[in-house]
C-alpha cells in the first residue's frame, strides 16, 4: 500500500512539473487584447498614449520587461532583429515596463536604459502592474503575439536569443500572422 501511495505521488509530482514547464515555455493563447491601462502622456515613452484601436488592423508584439532584469536585456538582440525582419510590414511593438524594482519606475532612469538598449518602439509605464495583471502576465521578459483582429494568439516566455527553438517557432507564427 505504501509503494503504491508514493507512486501516486510521485506521479502527481511529475505532472505538476510537466504543467509547469510547459507553461513556463509558452505557446498559443486565445484571448482578446485588454485596454492599455496607462492612458497619460507621462506613462508612454516613443509615443503619444496608443489605445487597443490604434494596432487595429496589424499584427503587433507585446511585451513585458523590466530594465534591470537581465533576462529582458539579454532579449533585445532578437526582438531589434525581428523588428527589422518584419520592418516596412503592417507589425508593431510595444513594449510594456512593469518594474521589478522600486527604481525602475522613475521615468528618468527608464528613458535612459530605453536610450541605452536602443528601444524606439513604444513602451508604456506598468509602474502599477494593472496591464501585467489585466494580461495575467507572470513573468520577465514575456513576448505576445496579437493577431489583426485583436486576439493574443501566441505567448514566449523567458530570454531569448537568434537562434532559439523557442525563438524560431515564435518567429513563424509571426510570420504566419504577418503575410496572412
Amino acid at each position: 500500500m505504501k509503494i503504491v501511495k508514493t507512486f501516486k505521488i510521485a506521479v502527481v509530482a511529475a505532472v505538476c512539473v510537466l504543467v509547469f514547464a510547459r507553461e513556463a515555455e509558452g505557446g498559443f493563447v486565445y484571448m482578446r487584447l485588454p485596454e492599455f491601462t496607462s492612458a497619460g502622456g507621462g506613462e508612454w515613452i516613443n509615443s503619444a498614449p496608443l489605445k487597443k484601436a490604434d494596432l487595429a488592423g496589424g499584427v503587433t508584439l507585446v511585451y513585458f520587461w523590466a530594465f534591470d532584469c537581465w533576462n529582458s536585456y539579454r532579449s533585445f538582440p532578437w526582438l531589434h532583429a525581428l523588428e527589422e525582419r518584419f520592418s516596412g510590414k503592417d507589425f508593431r511593438v510595444v513594449g510594456i515596463h512593469t518594474p521589478e524594482f522600486e527604481h525602475e519606475k522613475s521615468r528618468r532612469n527608464l528613458e535612459r536604459k530605453v536610450k541605452e538598449f536602443g528601444v524606439t518602439h513604444p513602451v508604456m509605464m506598468d509602474n502599477s502592474f494593472s496591464y501585467w495583471k489585466r494580461m495575467k502576465n507572470r513573468y520577465w521578459p514575456a513576448f505576445y503575439l496579437v493577431d489583426r483582429e485583436g486576439v493574443v494568439v501566441y505567448r514566449m516566455i523567458g530570454e531569448t536569443h537568434p537562434g532559439q527553438e523557442k525563438a524560431e517557432r515564435f518567429e513563424e507564427v509571426a510570420d504566419a500572422l504577418v503575410n496572412r
